[in-house]
């Protein structure tokens, strides 16, 4: 069930195909592993907006439907692939016409030279109309000052915002220190963006769930020996600066390293079997700090 409350309620105007790709886009949420309390946000923005919608079917008094985000997250917590499906369930609640997503960051809004800069974000701006536009790493918009051009670009965006407030969702991400900064020098900005949510760092387990995922996606499968030997790499890996870490993303570069070793290992052999070519042994972890 996609929502908490009453099927006919909720999805009170929406055609039966948009109600079938909307339960899928939960369900792809749904299998993410961990980011329970993102999931819980996002299913509150989803019954908020749809509930307005009703509401304004049987006119009632509803809320403007601000739906600009803020995403504070360290690396390779989920922001984006959150970001994209989010900018799907708008599309299938009618909330955007398009429901794809734009992701930039300050090199694809900020010129080097006076006056650019307005028009390389407006022109961002105009390609991200009826989805969503996700600036990564936001506050570097604000790093130089100012008389920074980082400013122009923010200026041109916050009055995009106003002009074309129900054309498109904007989502700022970034990592937890610098974003909560930017934002705290940044009052006005703050204000229009009346959603936040905070993506954890996974957990050991978690971390240990994706990077069996990711392993079954390439069709390999781990030895008992090599679970181990993962769970292990992934404690590695964390033992460095947390502020570094990747996460998911992490784990990913560990699943290719070790698929690449497995490769190394087997490119001599002759006649390589099914099972040989999918089985991934604790020897391949050799040269991850195994």
């Amino acid at each position: 069930m996609l929502l908490s409350m009453p099927e006919a309620v909720v999805f009170q105007g929406l055609e039966a195909h948009q109600r079938e790709r909307l339960q899928k886009l939960q369900q792809e949420l749904d299998s993410l592993v961990g980011l329970q309390s993102v999931k819980k946000v996002v299913r509150e923005i989803q019954a908020f907006a749809l509930v307005q919608k009703y509401r304004q079917t049987l006119q009632l008094a509803s809320e403007p439907m601000v739906l600009h985000t803020i995403f504070i997250g360290n690396p390779g917590t989920g922001k984006t692939t959150v970001a994209r499906l989010l900018s799907k369930m708008l599309k299938e609640m009618g909330i955007l016409q398009k429901g794809h997503t734009v992701e930039v960051e300050r090199a694809d809004l900020v010129a080097q030279y006076i006056g650019q800069t307005a028009q390389k974000t407006r022109e961002v701006i105009k390609q991200a109309q009826g989805g969503l536009l996700f600036i990564d790493e936001a506050y570097s918009l604000a790093r130089g000052g100012e008389r920074d051009f980082g400013r122009e670009a923010i200026d041109t965006l916050v009055k995009a915002m106003e002009d074309y407030r129900d054309s498109f969702v904007v989502v700022l991400a970034g990592y937890p220190t610098p974003m909560n900064c930017f934002l705290a020098s940044n009052p006005g900005l703050r204000s229009r963006f009346p959603l936040s949510i905070d993506f954890p760092d996974y957990t050991d387990i978690e971390l240990y769930k994706i990077a069996l995922s990711m392993f079954e996606k390439r069709e390999y499968t781990l030895t008992a020996a090599a679970q181990q030997e993962l769970i292990r790499q992934i404690r590695r890996l964390r033992q460095g600066d947390p502020a570094a870490f990747g996460n998911a993303r992490a784990v990913r570069n560990l699943v290719e390293q070790v698929i690449r070793r497995q490769a190394v290992r087997l490119v001599g052999k002759r006649e390589l079997t099914k099972g040989e070519l999918t089985v991934i042994s604790p020897v391949d972890f050799r040269g991850n700090g195994g």
